[in-house]
């Protein structure tokens, strides 16, 4: 398989010893001017990646910070091609990996082939769904796969090492390992279990592995950057946002605000 950004990327944080931070956004919070302006700055910064999440009202996985941003971009109007729309316009201007975080059930609507081809030509380089059926997830890594985009997985603190053994059979770029039980969110202490969940992951793929749910602070990122090889922050992002938003802040203030919180995750690595 060809190596895309995500791979070079991940590659070059592996050979500095660093840990890749993996900011997250939601797609068209509070707008899609935001979104894009955030994309350039965390480029300009030096992220691993970043992560754009697809609203849609029924997410399971994730928390009530993300869920509220998706039900407000929803409201005022979200187009999933508005979206590809504005990341194909900003991939032009960075070097970031671009990773799209979707529900299979939206990506199943449009047509895996077709939704595939859609992230492909508005520059994305990876695609995770995390409520996608085992059973589905064949279909969804063939059709990352012809467009040389890597299928990320999660891997859950409770998934069974069969199934483990599995869903890193179906992945590429890295396997993403869930922090804490249950959906998004901040929590005060990384979960005791994760050094042992990562160690488990390590016996059965090559892959980097990179961390996600619960992760919202420098020390936390310093912690889980001594077992994963990448950090993925998002509720604590998303929280920023919608407090400087529902504050009063403009669209700059809101960009700065998120951008100074990055660069200070990114000096705890």
């Amino acid at each position: 398989m060809p190596q895309n950004r995500i791979d070079a990327s991940l590659g070059r944080f592996a050979e500095r010893g660093r840990t890749a931070v993996i900011p997250y956004l939601t797609g068209g919070h509070p707008d899609l001017e935001v979104t894009c302006r955030l994309i350039r700055r965390f480029d300009a910064l030096g992220a691993a990646a970043v992560e754009i999440g697809f609203p849609f009202s029924d997410s399971i996985a994730d928390g009530p910070v993300i869920q509220d941003s998706f039900h407000r971009v929803l409201a005022g109007g979200f187009r999933v091609g508005g979206l590809f729309a504005a990341v194909q316009r900003t991939r032009q201007q960075v070097d970031v990996p671009l990773i799209a975080m979707v529900s299979y059930s939206v990506a199943a609507r449009i047509g895996l082939e077709s939704f595939a081809d859609l992230a492909a030509g508005a520059g994305f380089d990876g695609l995770i769904t995390p409520d996608v059926p085992i059973e589905e997830a064949q279909a969804v890594t063939d059709a990352t796969a012809k467009r040389n985009l890597r299928h990320i997985m999660l891997v859950a603190t409770s998934t069974p090492a069969q199934r483990c053994r599995r869903i890193v059979e179906l992945c590429s770029g890295f396997v993403y390992q869930v922090a804490a039980a249950g959906t998004t969110g901040e929590r005060n202490r990384l979960a005791d279990d994760l050094a042992a969940n990562v160690r488990r992951l390590r016996q059965t793929t090559d892959l980097p592995i990179c961390v996600g749910f619960g992760i919202g602070n420098a020390d936390q990122v310093r912690q889980a950057g001594r077992i994963a090889d990448g950090v993925i922050i998002g509720s604590a992002i998303v929280r920023r946002m919608t407090e400087a938003i529902d504050a009063g802040g403009n669209h700059e203030q809101v960009v700065d605000s998120v951008a100074a919180f990055v660069a200070e995750l990114a000096k705890a690595t």
